[in-house]
């Protein structure tokens, strides 16, 4: 996973990544947030969900101790990070002044 990973944020395109938890109620809501953002932003964004259960080594290297928490990366760099749920524009005002 670990390779992929990097491989994914090393992108030119802004990738969020979604760190969430399976058992995690405001994870849940999340999604179909993210899934609004995905579908008006097109290619303009990567979007990747990490289950921090499953991939512990990867969300303690980003320090994630809370979720959800969502990390914007741009050619490999960490460009901006929030936890909790954001609304859909707010998401993609984010991305947008990142790109």
């Amino acid at each position: 996973m670990k390779s992929s990973f990097n491989d994914i944020i090393q992108s030119e395109i802004p990738v969020l990544v979604d760190f969430f938890a399976d058992w995690c109620g405001p994870c849940k809501m999340l999604a179909p947030v993210l899934k609004q953002v995905k579908e008006e932003l097109g290619d303009a964004v990567k979007i990747i969900k990490i289950d921090v259960d499953k991939n512990q080594p990867l969300a303690a290297k980003y320090q994630v101790r809370g979720v959800p928490t969502m990390l914007l990366f741009k050619n490999g760099a960490q460009v901006w990070r929030q936890s909790g749920v954001l609304q859909k524009n707010e998401i993609i005002e984010i991305i947008k002044s990142n790109h």
